[in-house]
């Protein structure tokens, strides 16, 4: 059924890509602003249980209760919740209280609705188009979650890990033996290099999150993808810092979520990855 719309023309299928994403961006924000705190909520649950105490009452999830402004709770209407054009008119600002609206929303919902968009325009609303679209979106949660958050949950990284090793069951990017030992290094790899950090130095260097992460890049890519993400991921992490530290918005001793330079790599990989290789093996 989707690749019945490949015979659509193409600006459509880019206009049809742009919207959904659009759209998608919108549900894409209850996710990063919500899932973080659905995980508190099962982790005072868990805590309480141990305690021998009752467990608080589950009350909090992806669609309950309904959407609210995060300073006055009151509620959003249809109206403000169209991508994009709601902030604008609201001049980004909540129309009751004047509160600000974090420059988050709209950009999750521009990245998407773009990326999408690039997608259709590479590949065609098919198949291709489909599975890089799941990809990418599940990189942008998991970077906006990580980058607010220094948490990379699982409910995201092990699906993302398992639908890769889907994606790759026919060789959708990699043979699927590939894409099995690139699972395996991705998170090898990184489990070692946060035990040997920890022995030299007595402190964590990353959390187990990124493990995940590149286990499921690993999954996607395949696992001679591994260095070029390690290094991809590398470098804009070393740019970032820098930034970073230049704006002084953060100290030398402030740890930085490592989890957006990952998922940029591996959206870098997952795109350019295969021509970068074979420029590389051929000079």
């Amino acid at each position: 059924m989707v690749d019945a719309l490949t015979t659509l023309p193409p600006v459509v299928q880019i206009v049809l890509a742009l919207v959904l994403g659009l759209l998608l961006g919108s549900f894409l924000n209850v996710v990063i602003h919500r899932l973080p705190k659905m995980m508190e909520q099962r982790w005072r649950a868990e805590c309480a249980e141990l305690q021998g105490q009752e467990a608080p009452a589950a009350n909090y999830n992806l669609f309950f209760p309904p959407s609210a402004c995060v300073h006055c709770q009151a509620p959003i209407r249809a109206w403000q919740n169209i991508p994009l054009l709601s902030f604008v008119l609201q001049r980004g600002r909540c129309s009751n209280c004047q509160g600000r609206i974090s420059w988050r929303y709209p950009l999750v919902e521009l990245v998407s609705g773009v990326m999408l968009a690039a997608f259709a325009w590479h590949w065609g609303l098919g198949a291709n188009w489909l599975w890089a679209s799941v990809f990418g979106l599940i990189l942008l949660v998991l970077t906006m979650i990580d980058a607010a958050t220094q948490l990379l949950p699982d409910d995201l990284t092990l699906p993302l890990l398992w639908l890769g090793l889907l994606f790759n069951l026919n060789g959708g990017f990699v043979p699927l033996e590939q894409a099995v030992v690139g699972a395996m290094a991705g998170y090898l790899i990184l489990w070692c290099v946060y035990w040997l950090f920890k022995l030299v130095t007595g402190k964590e260097g990353m959390g187990y999150g990124d493990f995940k992460l590149l286990a499921a890049l690993g999954a996607w890519l395949g696992w001679q993808m591994l260095p070029l993400v390690i290094l991809f991921s590398s470098l804009v992490g070393v740019i970032c810092g820098i930034a970073l530290m230049l704006a002084a918005r953060h100290g030398r001793g402030q740890p930085l979520p490592f989890g957006p330079y990952l998922a940029a790599a591996g959206m870098l990989a997952f795109l350019w990855g295969k021509p970068i290789m074979a420029w590389y093996l051929g000079a």
